[in-house]
């Protein structure tokens, strides 16, 4: 295999661990509830860890947001709003129906949308086309996926709580993680109407691999501004402001932090491995990125005890959906690849 091809799927690789890791140290936080430690990925990956890798890797950095149009800039911030909301809702969703299926639920419904909207609304004629039809049809695919998952989920709920029925819990989180992901595809509509500050940081002197952090910053700075909100508002509420100083504060701080560098280094490291990768980054890189991040995501669950208890039927669910997920990813991807 070429050198260049195999250095590019083993960091697309490490990118989809990173990426589907970020979560787990959250559940080491022990004490401490949710508004304080998504307050902290927050704050380390939406905001210290962009900027510090945005500036070091793109020369003029400055002069790249001043040369652009405030139509680019706007859009971008915007998008990245939305996109907080779904990141916000991301991080409920999972504390309430668990890492593995939420990041599943979540991450096929953003594999789709994040690829079907702009096609929609920028290109409508290439509906017809074999990427159209291809985005069509990976997003069908994806929707039998994710009534498997639904399933694997309230199967999981009534064999956790026998004799109890389905809880509201599981119904409330099926919902916030398909609003989540709705939202979360937002993203990619940053990047596709943000391309002007890629192409202003490569004129500026940026490697090809770090030419998007710019778009990057500024779409996840908007997103902090929807996770912030929402985390003081609960912490206000829940008056957990205290908790920061309870239990074993360095620790929470260490584990907190790093679900920030954990997230945004699966960016960084995503970035370089497509780059490196050429023509095949959306054909190779993408579905490679996506399945590990999954596979990632069941594999801390399934460590942290999420499954445990749960019945036979729950499992063949849940993997069945898992399958059924991936087959639309690459069905989105072939699409793609023309």
């Amino acid at each position: 295999m070429n050198p260049a091809l195999l250095f590019g799927i083993g960091v697309v690789t490490l990118a989809g661990i990173l990426q589907g890791s970020f979560a787990a140290p959250m559940k080491r936080m022990s004490g401490w509830r949710w508004e304080n430690s998504w307050l902290l990925f927050a704050l380390s990956g939406l905001i210290v860890f962009p900027w510090i890798i945005n500036f070091a890797t793109v020369p003029n950095v400055t002069s790249v947001y001043l040369g652009a149009t405030p139509s680019t800039l706007i859009k971008v911030i915007v998008f990245g709003l939305l996109w907080g909301v779904g990141a916000t809702l991301f991080g409920l969703g999972i504390s309430r129906v668990g890492m593995a299926l939420g990041f599943a639920l979540i991450l096929g419904i953003t594999a789709s949308f994040g690829s079907l909207f702009p096609l929609a609304m920028l290109h409508p004629e290439q509906l017809g086309a074999k990427r159209g039809l291809a985005l069509i049809a990976g997003t069908a695919v994806m929707v039998v996926g994710l009534v498997f998952l639904t399933l694997a989920g309230r199967a999981r709920e009534h064999d956790l709580r026998p004799g109890n029925g389905v809880r509201s819990g599981f119904t409330l989180g099926l919902v916030i993680c398909i609003c989540s992901g709705i939202f979360s595809s937002m993203m990619n509509f940053s990047f596709v109407f943000g391309d002007e500050l890629r192409v202003r940081a490569l004129q500026s002197g940026a490697s090809n691999a770090m030419a998007a952090n710019p778009i990057w910053a500024l779409t996840v700075t908007g997103g902090f501004v929807a996770n912030f909100i929402y985390c003081v508002y609960l912490l206000n509420k829940n008056r957990t402001w205290a908790v920061f100083r309870e239990g074993n504060p360095a620790t929470c701080w260490a584990l907190g932090i790093s679900t920030g560098l954990l997230w945004f280094g699966g960016i960084v490291f995503y970035g370089m491995g497509a780059a490196s990768l050429g023509s095949l980054g959306n054909i190779v890189g993408w579905p490679i990125f996506m399945t590990i991040d999954i596979l990632a995501a069941l594999f801390w669950g399934a460590v942290s005890g999420e499954w445990k208890g749960a019945s036979r039927r729950a499992l063949v669910y849940n993997w069945t959906g898992v399958g059924v997920l991936l087959l639309a990813i690459a069905v989105i991807s072939a699409g793609n690849a023309g």
